[in-house]
Protein backbone atom coordinates (compact mmCIF):
# COMPACT_ATOMS: atom_id res chain seq x y z
CA UNK A 1 0.00 0.00 0.00
CA UNK A 2 1.73 3.46 -1.22
CA UNK A 3 1.54 6.45 1.24
CA UNK A 4 1.50 10.08 0.41
CA UNK A 5 3.75 10.58 3.06
CA UNK A 6 7.04 12.63 2.22
CA UNK A 7 10.10 12.93 4.71
CA UNK A 8 11.81 15.93 2.43
CA UNK A 9 8.34 17.43 1.98
CA UNK A 10 7.69 17.13 5.65
CA UNK A 11 11.02 18.65 6.89
CA UNK A 12 10.70 21.73 4.31
CA UNK A 13 7.19 21.91 6.13
CA UNK A 14 8.34 21.98 9.81
CA UNK A 15 11.29 23.93 8.74
CA UNK A 16 9.08 26.72 6.93
CA UNK A 17 7.46 26.93 10.38
CA UNK A 18 9.90 27.13 12.13
CA UNK A 19 10.99 30.09 10.18
CA UNK A 20 7.55 31.85 10.18
CA UNK A 21 7.09 31.28 13.88
CA UNK A 22 10.30 33.06 14.12
CA UNK A 23 9.68 36.14 12.17
CA UNK A 24 6.86 36.55 14.19
CA UNK A 25 8.51 36.11 17.05
CA UNK A 26 11.12 38.73 16.26
CA UNK A 27 8.73 41.04 15.04
CA UNK A 28 7.20 41.08 18.68
CA UNK A 29 9.96 41.26 20.61
CA UNK A 30 10.88 44.44 18.23
CA UNK A 31 8.54 46.85 20.20
CA UNK A 32 7.81 47.49 24.11
CA UNK A 33 4.42 48.09 26.09
CA UNK A 34 5.81 50.72 28.95
CA UNK A 35 3.51 51.47 31.97
CA UNK A 36 2.88 54.89 32.60
CA UNK A 37 3.34 55.67 36.37
CA UNK A 38 4.22 52.05 37.01
CA UNK A 39 2.35 49.08 37.69
CA UNK A 40 1.09 49.99 41.25
CA UNK A 41 0.40 54.15 40.81
CA UNK A 42 -0.56 54.37 37.27
CA UNK A 43 -2.53 57.37 35.53
CA UNK A 44 -3.60 59.38 38.59
CA UNK A 45 -3.53 63.14 39.67
CA UNK A 46 -0.49 63.70 41.59
CA UNK A 47 -0.36 64.56 45.28
CA UNK A 48 2.87 65.57 45.69
CA UNK A 49 4.69 62.95 47.46
CA UNK A 50 5.75 60.90 44.23
CA UNK A 51 9.43 60.28 43.58
CA UNK A 52 8.99 61.34 39.86
CA UNK A 53 7.23 63.68 37.78
CA UNK A 54 5.71 61.49 34.80
CA UNK A 55 7.76 63.62 32.28
CA UNK A 56 10.98 62.78 34.62
CA UNK A 57 10.04 58.67 34.29
CA UNK A 58 9.20 59.41 30.80
CA UNK A 59 13.13 61.22 30.45
CA UNK A 60 14.33 57.87 31.78
CA UNK A 61 13.04 55.66 29.09
CA UNK A 62 13.53 55.85 25.39
CA UNK A 63 10.45 55.04 22.85
CA UNK A 64 10.67 53.82 19.72
CA UNK A 65 8.17 53.09 16.76
CA UNK A 66 6.07 50.77 17.49
CA UNK A 67 6.41 51.39 20.97
CA UNK A 68 3.16 51.92 23.13
CA UNK A 69 2.00 53.10 26.46
CA UNK A 70 -0.06 51.21 28.54
CA UNK A 71 -2.29 54.26 31.06
CA UNK A 72 -4.63 52.75 33.91
CA UNK A 73 -6.61 54.69 35.42
CA UNK A 74 -10.12 54.82 37.28
CA UNK A 75 -12.80 57.80 36.97
CA UNK A 76 -10.64 59.59 34.50
CA UNK A 77 -9.19 59.46 30.98
CA UNK A 78 -6.38 60.45 28.86
CA UNK A 79 -5.98 63.24 26.53
CA UNK A 80 -3.59 63.31 22.97
CA UNK A 81 -3.29 67.15 22.47
CA UNK A 82 -1.02 68.86 20.62
CA UNK A 83 1.61 70.83 22.18
CA UNK A 84 -0.12 74.48 22.91
CA UNK A 85 -2.59 72.16 24.52
CA UNK A 86 -0.15 70.44 27.26
CA UNK A 87 1.32 74.02 27.76
CA UNK A 88 -2.12 75.28 29.00
CA UNK A 89 -3.39 72.17 30.24
CA UNK A 90 -6.78 72.88 27.86
CA UNK A 91 -9.33 69.94 27.24
CA UNK A 92 -11.03 71.50 25.05
CA UNK A 93 -9.93 69.86 21.41
CA UNK A 94 -7.98 67.28 22.12
CA UNK A 95 -6.68 64.61 19.44
CA UNK A 96 -7.97 61.54 20.80
CA UNK A 97 -9.48 60.83 23.94
CA UNK A 98 -10.10 58.14 25.76
CA UNK A 99 -11.99 56.92 28.83
CA UNK A 100 -11.97 53.20 29.21
CA UNK A 101 -9.17 52.78 32.24
CA UNK A 102 -6.84 50.51 30.46
CA UNK A 103 -5.79 52.58 27.43
CA UNK A 104 -2.47 51.39 24.75
CA UNK A 105 -1.52 54.26 23.06
CA UNK A 106 0.91 52.92 20.19
CA UNK A 107 3.46 55.48 19.12
CA UNK A 108 3.07 55.16 14.92
CA UNK A 109 5.87 57.80 13.75
CA UNK A 110 9.20 59.35 15.68
CA UNK A 111 9.07 63.37 17.54
CA UNK A 112 7.01 64.20 20.35
CA UNK A 113 3.45 63.03 21.97
CA UNK A 114 1.57 64.90 24.17
CA UNK A 115 -1.06 63.49 27.29
CA UNK A 116 -2.95 65.40 29.50
CA UNK A 117 -5.63 64.42 32.19
CA UNK A 118 -9.06 64.90 31.17
CA UNK A 119 -10.15 65.45 34.54
CA UNK A 120 -10.58 69.38 36.01
CA UNK A 121 -7.34 70.84 37.84
CA UNK A 122 -5.15 67.23 37.29
CA UNK A 123 -3.12 68.08 34.44
CA UNK A 124 -2.30 71.85 36.51
CA UNK A 125 -1.15 69.29 39.61
CA UNK A 126 1.17 67.45 37.03
CA UNK A 127 -1.17 65.01 35.49
CA UNK A 128 0.69 65.23 32.10
CA UNK A 129 3.08 63.74 29.96
CA UNK A 130 5.56 64.55 26.95
CA UNK A 131 6.99 61.41 24.87
CA UNK A 132 9.91 62.09 22.63
CA UNK A 133 9.84 58.71 20.06
CA UNK A 134 13.52 58.39 18.87
CA UNK A 135 14.37 58.71 15.36
CA UNK A 136 16.16 54.98 15.04
CA UNK A 137 20.14 55.61 14.70
CA UNK A 138 20.14 54.68 11.20
CA UNK A 139 17.32 57.22 9.76
CA UNK A 140 18.20 60.18 8.94
CA UNK A 141 15.37 62.54 9.54
CA UNK A 142 13.63 64.82 7.17
CA UNK A 143 13.95 68.52 7.45
CA UNK A 144 10.40 70.30 8.50
CA UNK A 145 9.00 72.99 6.80
CA UNK A 146 9.07 76.13 9.18
CA UNK A 147 5.59 77.25 10.83
CA UNK A 148 4.21 79.96 9.30
CA UNK A 149 4.22 83.33 11.14
CA UNK A 150 0.33 83.42 11.17
CA UNK A 151 0.20 79.81 12.68
CA UNK A 152 -2.44 77.44 11.52
CA UNK A 153 -5.60 79.58 10.94
CA UNK A 154 -7.51 78.01 13.66
CA UNK A 155 -6.53 80.79 16.60
CA UNK A 156 -4.22 77.54 17.84
CA UNK A 157 -1.04 78.86 17.75
CA UNK A 158 0.85 76.27 16.02
CA UNK A 159 -1.54 73.52 17.26
CA UNK A 160 -3.55 72.08 14.50
CA UNK A 161 -3.56 68.25 13.40
CA UNK A 162 -1.10 69.13 10.24
CA UNK A 163 1.53 70.92 13.51
CA UNK A 164 1.31 67.65 15.64
CA UNK A 165 1.59 64.70 13.03
CA UNK A 166 3.64 66.48 11.06
CA UNK A 167 4.43 65.20 7.36
CA UNK A 168 4.97 61.45 7.06
CA UNK A 169 9.05 61.00 6.52
CA UNK A 170 9.11 60.14 2.69
CA UNK A 171 10.38 56.16 2.40
CA UNK A 172 13.32 57.39 0.55
CA UNK A 173 14.89 58.90 3.45
CA UNK A 174 14.81 56.30 5.75
CA UNK A 175 18.44 53.49 5.93
CA UNK A 176 17.62 49.82 6.26
CA UNK A 177 18.59 48.81 9.44
CA UNK A 178 20.03 45.22 10.26
CA UNK A 179 17.41 44.00 11.31
CA UNK A 180 15.14 45.27 7.98
CA UNK A 181 18.02 43.26 5.89
CA UNK A 182 17.59 40.36 8.09
CA UNK A 183 13.69 40.07 8.27
CA UNK A 184 14.40 40.76 4.26
CA UNK A 185 16.43 37.77 3.49
CA UNK A 186 14.14 35.75 5.75
CA UNK A 187 11.16 36.33 3.96
CA UNK A 188 12.79 35.52 0.62
CA UNK A 189 14.53 32.16 1.84
CA UNK A 190 10.82 31.85 2.77
CA UNK A 191 8.79 32.27 -0.31
CA UNK A 192 11.73 30.19 -2.37
CA UNK A 193 11.42 27.37 0.43
CA UNK A 194 7.84 27.53 -0.80
CA UNK A 195 8.20 27.37 -4.23
CA UNK A 196 10.50 24.48 -3.82
CA UNK A 197 7.73 22.48 -2.33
Amino acid sequence: MASNFSLPKLCKNALFSLLLMFMVMVVAAASFQFNVGGRERGWIKPTGNESETYNEWAARNRFHVGDSLYFKYENDSVLVVNKTSYSKCSVSNPIFKFEDGETVFQFHRYGFFYFISGERGHCKAGQRLIVRVMVHPAATPSPEPAPSPQGDGSGNEGGGWDSFWGPPPPNSTIKLTVASYFMTALGGMLVIMYLLM
